[in-house]
């Protein structure tokens, strides 16, 4: 059975599968099912809020403040500092990443989240497990409960907005205001409403179980340990507030909103980012500004303002090298879609 002690979470998400044993257990009015490690489902006996939510993080090795944050709600939950009212999914994902402190060991594991996977490695191996977990844990609640799943990463680059989240599109039109006000809340900087499909486990959640769903970009990487932690200090309070109190935020400002306007994709290995290396997130560029190339190919900015966010040369032919964004300013008395064209 899992303590309340400090980093007993993360010990035990780390623990090898062979050597795993799956546990469940009550403790006061909640149900613990360790079924998996790294993962742990959190069960009311009568749930007060009519809402469900998974909290996934360690989906990149090497971004563990996430991990730190979601160790430490599960801590407190067993202290019974922190008492959830709602059905409670808590991941910490990819365990082998994590011990050698990478991004990850042969695929992405957050661009496997499509569907089920030939399992050729361990990270298509872990996918699976992990949207079945997800799935059976929806599949489980009533079909009333308003769905949640927030993704907790960390940023590989600097960023003009330090936390910033990615709302993904899915093929059905969501009003994604209470999900936004949320992130508002937490003291995001920023929501990225995204523009085309992309299989990340935020996107998992949000289009095959209609959930209110988001990637959390919070700060740099970090050894694991090394974080300081009261830099997410109101994104933890959020949380809380999420799993525990029935009325939730509304208000939208003063976060930034901004749209994803096009895909940066390496077709070739010539595909080449023609501005620094090392430019932030967000960083701005002018009209007619090039880009990018590949093989003869020119990018262009193609307004003011249009930014860069997740800018990466370095990445398998086929796959985003970025994406391209511009501000806009939500109307908070109208229904904010992601998709603009499903709504």
């Amino acid at each position: 059975m899992l303590t309340a002690r400090p980093g007993a979470f993360i010990d035990a998400a780390l623990t090898a599968p062979h050597a795993f044993q799956a546990d469940q257990w009550q403790q006061s009015s909640l149900t613990f099912t360790h079924h998996m490690p790294g993962v742990v489902r959190i069960q009311p006996d009568n749930p007060t809020v009519s809402r469900c939510v998974v909290l996934s993080s360690g989906i990149h090795g090497d971004e563990t403040a996430p991990i730190e944050l979601i160790d430490g709600l599960l801590a407190d939950i067993l202290s019974g500092a922190l008492i959830p009212t709602v059905p409670l999914l808590l991941i910490i994902g990819h365990a082998e990443a994590i011990k050698a402190h990478t991004r990850f060991i042969e695929d992405n594991l957050n661009r496997l989240f499509g569907g089920w996977n030939q399992e050729k490695n361990e990270e298509h191996h872990l996918a699976n497990q992990l949207q079945q977990a997800v799935s059976d844990f929806f599949a489980a609640q009533p079909a009333s409960m308003q769905r949640w799943h927030l993704d907790l990463h960390s940023a590989i680059r600097d960023s003009f907005h330090y936390m910033f989240g990615v709302i993904p599109t899915t093929s059905k039109a969501t009003d994604v205001r209470p999900l936004a006000a949320l992130l508002n809340d937490a003291q995001m900087d920023a929501s990225v409403l995204s523009q085309s499909p992309s299989p990340t486990f935020s996107w998992y959640s949000a289009n095959h179980h209609d959930a209110l769903a988001a990637t959390l970009e919070m700060g740099r990487v970090a050894p694991l340990y090394e974080n300081d932690m009261r830099e997410y200090a109101p994104l933890n309070q959020t949380l809380r507030t999420l799993l525990s109190e029935t009325a939730l935020p509304s208000t939208l400002t003063p976060m930034r909103f901004y749209r994803v306007t096009r895909t940066l994709t390496k077709h070739t290995e010539q595909f080449a980012l023609t501005f620094s290396s090392s430019a932030k997130n967000f960083t701005p560029f002018q009209q007619g500004e090039c880009l990018a190339t590949d093989e003869g190919m020119s990018i262009y900015a193609e307004q003011d303002g249009e930014v860069v966010i997740f800018p990466n040369a370095n990445v398998p032919v086929g796959h985003r090298a970025g994406l391209l964004a511009t501000p806009f300013r939500p109307d908070a008395d109208q229904p904010l879609y992601v998709n603009t064209t499903s709504a």
